[in-house]
This record gives C-alpha cells, sequence and structure tokens, in this order.
C-alpha cells in the first residue's frame, strides 16, 4: 500500500515517507496517473516495466518527481534488479547512458539505473540514493513493485 505524502520542510514538494513501500501496478496507477501527464508517464512506464518483467527482472524501484505530489512531472526514475535478467530479452535501451539516457527518455519517458550501478556523485547504489530528497537532504521513501509478469518464476527477496 502506499502511504500518505509527508511534507519535508525545504523539499519542493510532498514526498513519501521514508522507506521502500510495496505496491501493485494498479495501486501505483490509481495513485500517480491522475492527470494526462501523469497518464503519459505511466504508460510509459508500464512499456518498460513490460520489458524489463519478461526479461526476468525480479523487483524496481521507482522514484522521481512522478511518486510526489508534483501535479506534472518531467519524468521518473527507476532502479532495476538485473540479477536473473535475460540479456536476450531485455531491451538495450536500458543499457545506454549516453547523453544523460536520451535513449531512455525518448522511448519510455523515464531513467532506467541497474541496482549494480552507484551514483556517480554520492557514490551511493541508486536504491539507497533515491531514498534522500534533493532538495532538503532528508530521508524519503521510494515505491519497490515486484514482478508482476513472471510471478511463477519468483525468488526469495
Amino acid at each position: 500500500m502506499i502511504p500518505n505524502f509527508i511534507t519535508l520542510k525545504g523539499a519542493l514538494w510532498p514526498v513519501l515517507p521514508p522507506g521502500e513501500h510495496l505496491a501493485t501496478i494498479d495501486e501505483i496507477q490509481f495513485r500517480y496517473a491522475i492527470n494526462s501527464r501523469r497518464h503519459e508517464l505511466f504508460a510509459g512506464l508500464k512499456r518498460g516495466l513490460d520489458n524489463l518483467f519478461a526479461a526476468g527482472c525480479r523487483q524496481v524501484f521507482l522514484d522521481g518527481s512522478y511518486v510526489t505530489a508534483k501535479p506534472f512531472p518531467n519524468d521518473y526514475e527507476l532502479c532495476w534488479d538485473s540479477v536473473f535478467v535475460d540479456p536476450d530479452i531485455l531491451d538495450p535501451v536500458f543499457l545506454d547512458f549516453d547523453q544523460l539516457r536520451l535513449a531512455q527518455k525518448e522511448k519510455y519517458l523515464g531513467e532506467y539505473f541497474p541496482t549494480i550501478m552507484t551514483e556517480a556523485f554520492s557514490g551511493k547504489p541508486f536504491v539507497d540514493f533515491f531514498q534522500t530528497d534533493r532538495e532538503s537532504g532528508q530521508k524519503k521513501g521510494i515505491i519497490k513493485l515486484l514482478n508482476y509478469i513472471r510471478k511463477g518464476e519468483q525468488h526469495d527477496y
């Protein structure tokens, strides 16, 4: 379940409370696809997730202004678990980091980072980096979504 937003002093928008909040794709759509821009971003997110999950990705972590109270976010960021992913099925765009991930943004309207990558300036794994508000420096939450396509092939998380 996705919790209500909280307000952090110094943050631009209300955010999720600290932690990884497990949600379903339906909960994400219901909560965040609430206007035309957010519907457009959700459609891109869903296309990206469909490929990642078909390729065997077990879980993803969703972040960015899309999971805040910002009315018209520019995009979203996502960190994906690369362990069990079949590279023959995976869309190569998920490994294209040229021009600030331009190809990812053009195709799926968001940015995708494998969990094995670290954020360049902080040195933190992206799943940890995503849990700090950029403006205030305080802890905030992210959404955790499990593979909804290959459920029967799940491993313990």
